[in-house]
């Protein structure tokens, strides 16, 4: 893999909106506030207090009026990211600081935000095994791996998977020796006590009971996805 020469500093912003899951943001966050020469900013309109979906409240650094060019934007998922698919200022903010990122990337369903955007169509793209296959409606190929490059995008699956996804954006800014050490550094060396963590591997019952549990919720999120098509010239 070959890096991106480094211009100091690398910024980096990350989309912090209420109601995401705070791994799917602090743990891209924890890897890439490792790579020598990064600014990380976490992005929103104000620099209120933003609560994530399980009550962490977390500020942002640099409102989307004032943070400028960036190396690097990304969108963390989350149960708000319905909102954001249908708040017009996250997404002007999103088309207009893209064209000037090396990378544009996201976690989890942040990857539909970027499709509402139109960030994403023609393009090969990942998301939480829920929802991946929405994507399709927004243009873009989905494709069920932990993380998906195509060209300057750069997407990963679900929650956990924004660590690998973190560490592989380092590793194409600054190379596999810099993704290693920090890799080493946060001992990242996972070792989880069931094969459990994907449908590809989980229990079929497990999947199916996890499935009903979370429908009424997919439905809204999928309503959320037709209308941003519609809005995109998808529909159907």
């Amino acid at each position: 893999m070959t890096s991106i020469p480094l211009r100091p500093p690398l910024r980096i912003g990350l989309v912090l909106f209420p109601e995401l899951t705070q791994l799917d943001l602090t743990g891209p966050a924890e890897v890439f506030a490792r790579m020598p020469g990064a600014e990380v900013l976490f992005l929103w309109k104000t620099l209120d207090p933003v609560a994530s979906d399980r009550g962490l409240r977390l500020l942002p650094s640099a409102s989307f009026a004032e943070c400028g060019a960036l190396d690097v934007i990304c969108v963390p998922g989350g149960p708000g990211q319905i909102a954001l698919m249908e708040d017009d200022e996250t997404l002007d903010f999103l088309r207009r600081v893209a064209p000037g990122c090396r990378l544009v990337t996201s976690v989890c369903t942040g990857s539909l935000v970027l499709g509402a955007a139109g960030l994403l169509a023609g393009y090969r793209a990942t998301s939480h095994w829920s929802s991946i296959d929405q994507l399709a409606l927004l243009g873009a190929q989905p494709v069920a791996e932990r993380v998906v490059r195509d060209r300057d995008r750069i997407t990963g699956a679900g929650v956990t998977s924004g660590i690998d996804f973190a560490l592989q954006v380092v590793a194409e800014l600054a190379g596999e020796a810099v993704a290693q050490g920090i890799q080493l550094q946060l001992e990242y060396d996972p070792e989880p006590p069931w094969p459990a963590g994907s449908p590809r591997s989980a229990p079929a019952a497990l999947v199916a009971a996890a499935r009903e549990k979370i429908a009424p919720f997919i439905a809204r999120r999928r309503a959320a996805t037709e209308r941003a098509a519609a809005r995109l010239g998808r529909a159907g």
